[in-house]
């Protein structure tokens, strides 16, 4: 499964470690708030709809953030932005434990979104802009599969500090813990280069304007794609947020009951990555999103809708998370072959992000509608709306695996539909 890193130039591998590094702290992160949502309904006295809004916030921020840090590194260089994302989300996630009402930590979770939006936006092209086309997928899958390290960390970090520690403390200990990311910008600092493919198009190619992502040439595929990632996003937000909050209250699940469920959704989200890394390169990125959405939707019905004990579900989340989590593993890749280097940052960032803002309205009118309904219903209601979104933006989306990373905006003018066919020599 790792026989192909050995293959990786030093430059290669530097960079992947790098970059899964940061992705996994970023999962660390944000999964944080998810678990410490009944702790704070009790102490706070918030009500599911402050919840959603806490839960939405971040990820509106996350989606400026996103976009931000995706023009910033096309203007100033990818691994300089992704040292200030990580830097920045480190930060305010420690400064949400020293939170004292629901106010305070509204302010924190919403900065908190922008650098964690932004890590993703710097991150994903220059892992795409290092690793040859040979195995771009798989590094791609490889960095996605830092989240589920990261998320399974903050569960084992819930876990054994709720267990240990009182909750009054135990949340405000994780997020201080939260402070860890930062230490990686040293290493950023000292041992990643920016991408030859970007120094290379800075020195000779004019700068595309913010806002080339309208223009006639990709205004098609920019929505196209932001319909597909919103359904990505809102279909993994509904989960992240609301799943351990819906497994203590309306699965009566203890503490390590909930952590054990999760962890198994998370090892599932672990496997649809790896799987998926390997799906993208060997039949091509849209037949993995299909695979990946269908086997979600279906995962969906039988996790939240049929009638199943505890003793079910338990496996049934790890099949859960390894659909739900698969089309991850190809989307870097595939977005940062659409659009050309000089603008791949803010093409990459605006779409990925576009979903995200708008998949993070999920969350919210999760916690609205579960005052009038069951709240695994109104989970599972919202991953219906997700996944119908990317069914209907995949029938329209094009293939790119083998099209390589178009360097120039004339390699690009040919729409992504004009995407060659598997096998095609790279240009990069």
């Amino acid at each position: 499964m790792i026989r192909w890193m050995k293959d990786l130039t030093p430059r290669e591998n530097t960079t992947l470690r790098a970059c899964f590094a940061g992705w996994t702290l970023d999962a660390l992160d944000v999964q944080l708030f998810s678990f410490v949502i009944p702790t704070l309904i009790a102490a706070w006295g918030i009500s599911t709809q402050q919840v959603g809004v806490l839960g939405t916030v971040a990820l509106v921020t996350s989606a400026i953030g996103g976009w931000l840090a995706g023009i910033l590194s096309d203007r100033y260089g990818r691994v300089k932005v992704l040292q200030l994302t990580v830097a920045w989300y480190a930060v305010f996630t420690f400064l949400c434990g020293f939170a004292q009402n629901f106010e305070q930590f509204f302010i924190f979770r919403a900065l908190q979104g922008i650098g964690f939006g932004g890590e993703w936006a710097a991150g994903s092209v220059l892992i795409a802009e290092v690793i040859r086309d040979k195995y771009r997928g798989r590094a791609g899958g490889f960095v996605q599969s830092g989240w589920a390290v990261g998320w399974g960390i903050a569960a084992i970090l819930y876990t054994v500090l709720f267990s240990l520690v009182s909750e009054q403390q135990a949340w405000r200990w994780l997020f201080w813990i939260g402070i860890a990311p930062a230490g990686l910008v040293f290493f950023l600092r000292r041992h990643v280069d920016e991408p030859e493919i970007f120094t290379r198009n800075k020195a000779h190619q004019p700068k595309q304007s913010i806002f080339a992502v309208f223009s006639p040439t990709y205004l098609s595929t920019t929505i196209k794609l932001s319909l597909f990632t919103t359904g990505c996003q809102g279909a993994t937000y509904v989960y992240q947020v609301w799943l351990p909050t819906y497994l203590r209250t309306e699965r009566g699940l203890s503490v390590i009951g909930t952590g054990a469920f999760t962890f198994a959704l998370i090892l599932g989200a672990f496997a649809g990555f790896i799987i998926g890394a390997y799906l993208g390169d060997a039949i091509g990125r849209r037949k993995t999103f299909f695979v990946s959405t269908v086997g979600a939707a279906l995962m969906l019905v039988v996790y939240l809708v049929l009638p199943i004990n505890n003793t079910v579900m338990l496996p049934s989340g790890f099949f859960l998370g390894l659909f739900t989590y698969m089309v991850f593993a190809p989307l870097g890749p595939y977005l940062s072959e659409i659009y050309p280097t000089a603008m791949r940052g803010t093409g990459q960032g605006f779409c990925y992000n576009a979903g995200r803002g708008v998949g993070a309205l999920f969350p919210l009118l999760i916690g609205l509608l579960a005052a009038k309904m069951p709240l695994g219903k109104s989970i599972a209601m919202f991953g219906f709306i997700a996944y119908g979104c990317m069914i209907i933006a995949l029938c329209m989306l094009p293939e790119t695996m083998g099209k390589g990373l178009p360097d120039t905006p004339e390699e690009g003018k040919d729409d992504a539909s004009s995407a060659p066919e598997p096998g095609v020599t790279s240009k990069v």
